[in-house]
């Protein structure tokens, strides 16, 4: 058997706002219910997602659907990218991206690494195969997470997937033990936007 991991990357948010609190848009309220169609005949054992609101949001209506609470996860977390709490102007994240990909030891003050975010992701995804081997779960993430966290075991996720993905966006990794067999885009198959 495989254990299966969707990664579900949250909806549209507003773009200004703390990156803690911030929640979803209208549309990605709609969209969060889309998820929860998608998925609730997945047979979902687990929902987790990191404690940024708009990924809970995502995919709350999913484990409403399924009778499951969503496990918050603080080491899920969106990478911090600087001391600032707010979220970063698209012309100041651009850059930034791509001198982190570029150089994953690379941070501004008071920031994360791609390297710790990565590490500290992984650690998780890793407990989280272990105490649900064979099972399948959902978890709430943030692109850069995401792709940070598949890039740890095939190094074709890069810069360039993280920007071929949308908002929400949902990724099916299926693996044996921590190996990654497989990974099949789920949303983009589903939905046309």
């Amino acid at each position: 058997m495989s254990t299966i991991v969707y990664m579900v990357r949250h909806g549209d948010s507003p773009k200004e706002g703390n990156e803690r609190t911030r929640g979803l848009t209208e549309i990605g309220h709609e969209d969060a219910q889309q998820v929860a169609e998608l998925l609730r005949d997945k047979k979902i054992d687990v929902v987790v997602s990191s404690p940024h609101l708009r990924s809970i949001l995502t995919v709350e209506k999913l484990a409403l659907h399924i009778g499951k609470e969503v496990e918050i996860i603080e080491d899920l977390r969106e990478r911090v990218f600087s001391s600032n709490e707010n979220r970063l102007e698209d012309h100041e994240l651009g850059p930034l991206l791509e001198k982190s990909f570029e150089d994953f030891t690379f941070s501004l003050v008071g920031g994360e690494s791609n390297a710790a975010c990565q590490k500290r992701a992984v650690q998780v995804l890793k407990e989280l195969l272990h105490t649900y081997k064979d099972k399948n779960m959902v978890i709430g993430t943030h692109g850069v997470v995401m792709t940070l966290m598949m890039n740890y075991f095939n190094s074709s996720f890069d810069l360039d997937f993280l920007y071929s993905t949308t908002k929400p966006d949902i990724y099916r990794l299926a693996f044996n033990d921590e190996e990654l067999v497989t990974v099949e885009r789920v949303w983009g198959k589903a939905f046309v936007k």
